[in-house]
Order: C-alpha cells, then sequence, then structure tokens
C-alpha cells in the first residue's frame, strides 16, 4: 500500500497515544523553563550544612582515586559527584544544575506514573499534569533540589520512579524474565543512591494487589519472576546497607537518647505533619526543633496515631468508591515508612523525606478533583494558580538555600531554642569575619544547653577573633578537660603564642606533639612561633612537616611562601 508523505508526517507528529505531540514539548519546555528559574537563586550557591561532609569538600581529594568516593554506602550518588568534581572542583554551579535537571526528570516519571494510574481508575488523564506541576514546584522539595547533599533524594527517586513506570507500563501482566532483570536493576541503582528505596518490592506488590485483574493471590503467583528476584535483591541490599552502615550515631538502633517505640510515637505526630506540609507548605526549616514523645501521652502522640487509624480504616472501607485516593494513602505511608517508623534518626522531621512519597498524597489530591462539579476553565484557572504560588513560593525557598548566612538565619528564626541551628549561623557568621555576631549566637547555644567539645572550641575561636584571649582560653581549656586532644591544646598553643605569652605557647604545642605527632596543624603554630622569633629556617622545616602530613593545608602552604619558601 503506497503511504502519501503527509501521512507520514502526520504520523510523525503525533504522539504515542495518537494526539499530537507539539502539546508536550511545549510543556516540557515550559516546565524546565519554570523549575530553572525557580531554583536559579541556588544555582551558584554554597556548599551549605552537611555538604561539607562529602568527597568533594574532604582535603586531598584532588589526590584520591575514584575507587575511595564510590566504597560506602550510597556508590552510585558518590560516582554522580565525582562526575560533578572532574571539570570543575572549585564550582558549585554543575552540582546544583545537576540536582535541577535530576529533579526534572524525576518530574517526568511521576507524569507517567500518575497517568498510567488515573487511566486504572478511569480519572481524567490531564489531572497527571496538574499532579506533576505540583511535584515539580512545590516549595518543600527545595530541600531536595537546591542542597547539594539533598541529591540523594532525587537520584535514588529518578531510579525508583523509574522501575515503577516500567512495571506500570509493562505489556503483558505477568512479567518475564527480562522485565524482571530490568527492575532489578533499576533497584540496585536506587539502593545504591539512598536505602529508604527498599521499598520498591512492596509497591509493586500493592499496585498488583489494587489494580490488577483477576484475584490479587493469581496475579501475586503469576508474577513469581518478578517478586522473587526483586525480594532476593532487596534482601541483598539490605545486607549491604548494614555492612556498610553499622550502628550510626544519627540513624539506626544505635542513635542515642532515643528507644525505637519512643521515635515510632513521634512518627505518629510527624506523619500528620507531613501531609499538613504539602497542604500549606508554611513554616519549612532546615532544621526543626522537634520535642521527643516518649510516651502515647507525650505531646499528642495519641491524637496523631488516631488520625494515621482513621485515615487507614477510610483507606480500606473506601476502596471501591475512591480507589485512587485509597491506594494514594497506603502508597504514601509505605514509601514514608523507611524514615518514619520504628529506625530511630536523630531529626525526626525533614523537609527532604516528602520527596519520594508525595506521589501518593498527589493521587488523593487527583482523586479529589475529579470530584469537583464546578466548570472546567474555572478549575484550570484555579489550578493554575496553585502552581504559579507553588513556583513562588520555591523561588522564594531557594534564596534561603543559596547561603549558609540565609539557610541558618531562616532556620534560628523558626527553631530560636534549637542548639545546632545558633552554633551552625554562630559559624557561618565566624567564617564571614562576623566575629561579634558569631560571637553572641555562641553564648545563646551554651545557654541552651550544656556545651559539648565542638561548640567550646569554636566558641573559642570566635572569642579569640575579637581579641578576647582570656574568655578564649577558658572555652579551650574546658574542651580539653571533655577531650585531650591535639587539637585543643594546638590551639591553646595559636591563642597563647598571639598574645606574646611564648613559654605557655610552647608548653601547650608540645603537648599536642606528645598526643598525636601526626596532627598537621600543630606544626604550623611551631612554625608561626619560630617565625616570630626570627628563626626563618626553623619555622620553614616546620611548615613542611606540615605539608608532609597533609599536603592540603592551606595555612602551611601561605606561610611557606611569605617565607620564600616552595
Amino acid at each position: 500500500m503506497k503511504v502519501k508523505k503527509k501521512e507520514i508526517r502526520k504520523s510523525a507528529a503525533t504522539a504515542p497515544e495518537g494526539g499530537p505531540v507539539w502539546p508536550y514539548l511545549a510543556a516540557t519546555c515550559a516546565a524546565l523553563f519554570a523549575v530553572l528559574h525557580a531554583y536559579s537563586p541556588s544555582l551558584r550557591g554554597e556548599f551549605v550544612f552537611d555538604d561539607s561532609y562529602l568527597p568533594m569538600n574532604v582535603p586531598g581529594v584532588a589526590e584520591k582515586p575514584l575507587a575511595s568516593w564510590i566504597l560506602g554506602v550510597r556508590p552510585v550518588l558518590m560516582l554522580t559527584y565525582w562526575l560533578n568534581y572532574q571539570p570543575a572542583s572549585d564550582s558549585t554551579a554543575g552540582y546544583h544544575v545537576w540536582n535541577v535537571l535530576l529533579h526534572f526528570g524525576v518530574t517526568v516519571l511521576v507524569f507517567l506514573c500518575v497517568r498510567r494510574l488515573l487511566a486504572l481508575a478511569s480519572a481524567p488523564d490531564w489531572l497527571a499534569w496538574f499532579a506533576s506541576g505540583v511535584f515539580l514546584l512545590h516549595p518543600v522539595q527545595a530541600e531536595s533540589v537546591a542542597y547539594i547533599a539533598g541529591r540523594s533524594e532525587s537520584l535514588s527517586a529518578l531510579f525508583y520512579f523509574a522501575a515503577f513506570a516500567l512495571f506500570l507500563y509493562r505489556r503483558k501482566a505477568a512479567a518475564g524474565w527480562p522485565l524482571s532483570a530490568g527492575l532489578l536493576v533499576l533497584l540496585a541503582l536506587a539502593l545504591g543512591s539512598k536505602e529508604h528505596t527498599i521499598t520498591l518490592p512492596a509497591l509493586l506488590l500493592l499496585t498488583d494487589w489494587f489494580w490488577g485483574e483477576g484475584g490479587a493471590a493469581g496475579r501475586i503467583k503469576a508474577n513469581w519472576r518478578l517478586y522473587g528476584p526483586l525480594a532476593a535483591g532487596a534482601v541483598a541490599g539490605a545486607a549491604f546497607v548494614l555492612s556498610r552502615i553499622g550502628l550510626k550515631a544519627t540513624a539506626g538502633f544505635g542513635v542515642t537518647g532515643i528507644t525505637w517505640y519512643e521515635y515510632l510515637f513521634t512518627q505518629f505526630r510527624m506523619i500528620p505533619l507531613y501531609v499538613g506540609k504539602f497542604l500549606l507548605p508554611a513554616g519549612l526549616s532546615a532544621d526543626y526543633d522537634v520535642p521527643l514523645s516518649r510516651s502515647l501521652a507525650d505531646h499528642g502522640a495519641w491524637a496523631g496515631l488516631l488520625f494515621l487509624l482513621a485515615a487507614t480504616a477510610a483507606a480500606v472501607v473506601w476502596r471501591k468508591r475512591a480507589p485512587l485516593a485509597a491506594y494514594g494513602w497506603l502508597v504514601f505511608l509505605l514509601l514514608l515508612a523507611p524514615t518514619s517508623s520504628v529506625v530511630p534518626i536523630e531529626d525526626p522531621l525533614v523537609d527532604r523525606r516528602l520527596y519520594l512519597p508525595m506521589i501518593g498524597l498527589l493521587l488523593i489530591g487527583c482523586d479529589g478533583l475529579r470530584r469537583v462539579r464546578t466548570g472546567r476553565p474555572a478549575l484550570a484557572g484555579a489550578l493554575a494558580v496553585v502552581v504559579l504560588l507553588a513556583w513562588i513560593a520555591t523561588y522564594q525557598r531557594s534564596k534561603v538555600w543559596a547561603g549558609t548566612i540565609p539557610l541558618w538565619e531562616d532556620t534560628v528564626a523558626k527553631s530560636p531554642g534549637k542548639v545546632r541551628a545558633h552554633f551552625q549561623l554562630a559559624h557561618a557568621y565566624f567564617v564571614a569575619g562576623r566575629c561579634e555576631e558569631s560571637l553572641r549566637h555562641y553564648e545563646t547555644a551554651g545557654s541552651l544547653e550544656p556545651p559539648d567539645y565542638r561548640l567550646l572550641v569554636d566558641w573559642a575561636l570566635a572569642e579569640d577573633c575579637l581579641n578576647r584571649t582570656e574568655p578564649a582560653l577558658a572555652r579551650l581549656r574546658q574542651a580539653a578537660d571533655m577531650e585531650r586532644s591535639a587539637h585543643v591544646y594546638a590551639l591553646i598553643g595559636m591563642v597563647t603564642g598571639k598574645a606574646g605569652r611564648t613559654e605557655e605557647a610552647w608548653q601547650a604545642l608540645d603537648t599536642a606533639v606528645a598526643i598525636d605527632p601526626n596532627f598537621d596543624v600543630t606544626y604550623v603554630y611551631r612554625g608561626h612561633l619560630k617565625a616570630a622569633a626570627g628563626d626563618r629556617a626553623g619555622a620553614a622545616q616546620d611548615y613542611r612537616k606540615a605539608l608532609e602530613l597533609n599536603p592540603g593545608n592551606p595555612l602551611a602552604r601561605e606561610a611557606l611562601q611569605r617565607l620564600g619558601g616552595r
């Protein structure tokens, strides 16, 4: 049969469903522009908060091989940081642009997943556009996108939703070995980005139970080729994570000061808060001041539990009447479970934990919107306003994440009783040379809780910055009583040396060398003392010793250059 060129051109310009492809291209371009604009304030933002612990900020990283980056808990995530580091190690722009593009890619997958689920529920597919627009521009996502360390959320979600889309769009109800292999690879990549994606097999089971044809047991049995390997992969992934993570101080059953059931009671309150932040994202913070619930009666944990039980019961009872909402609620709870159930984590409430589970809340919203009886133009206008407001709010929130000082000023304003917020803001002010403001927040942090070693050391540096020698030494000696380290004695030597108390300085530096002869900073301060005494050769020797121990020590390199050494 002869096909006309006009018909060929028409076929090439249609979407897979048979409609024109240009609306999809236009929407994609508009969405990409919107998300880049929304996060434009943070595209050249600083490394903030836990970014300082990432491999690219570790001293001597330039000399380390790729293996040293990826031999950890999240090798896939670390590989992406390594790729960013290669072309521009000193610039943050590449990291931020990658984060935004990853988030955009996740949004495309969310659109595909939601659209397929809408079709299964016989709901209008235009709701997928709204759902993906909210996901793309919701301000609660800023922590996952504008924060470089937040990439773990978007990268893991990229593989997670890719697997989910592959499952939803499979051609046959019974999965074959190729599909199972593809899903297993995507699960491994997701787990290599962040551990909470271990819920993928459970999500696929839930989806089969909810939407598949025939009996639930029969559908699951027919997919043994899928669930068998995925279950084995999940177990292997869990074993890998446990072998790397151990009993961490910030996550796991080794967290001090909170038991598994106390964390669970606290999460009964936090999960409704996540729902509230999705509906009305006001008061977003990088560090919430959340009191723990030591019992069900503590801080109203019982009320949160009642809410969760009532919502879950409603999902079960109204499953036939509102399947999309019922399914969405169960998905939300499932995807939130790894971080919001019985495994203690140092921070009970964190914005970025809503990134992956948000799809469940979006499905609930879609179920509600499909029942609205108002005119289509009026509804479309209202939803457009919602997305526009989210866009504006995300732009404002990304400004906060663009720098250390605005981030912690915002956090202190919202959590004035949180020690860590004042501590971080004090350090940010100190780095910026705003020593008086720094000292004020160290004092506030010290008044909220008994200061620990790290707070005392940084507090002393702020005192020294203002030439307050005796208060600085008092803080350092208090820290030395807590932890007898080369670091604290080297600082005592530095402060006393600046004050002209040379004998005390040498005693402190000799003590530092005795505690740890390989602590490079001690030799920098020894060099300073020798240089001040006119012993240039001795000073150069100490600076070279510091560089031998740590080739990345900038103080030693600069001091040696001032002496005319190499």
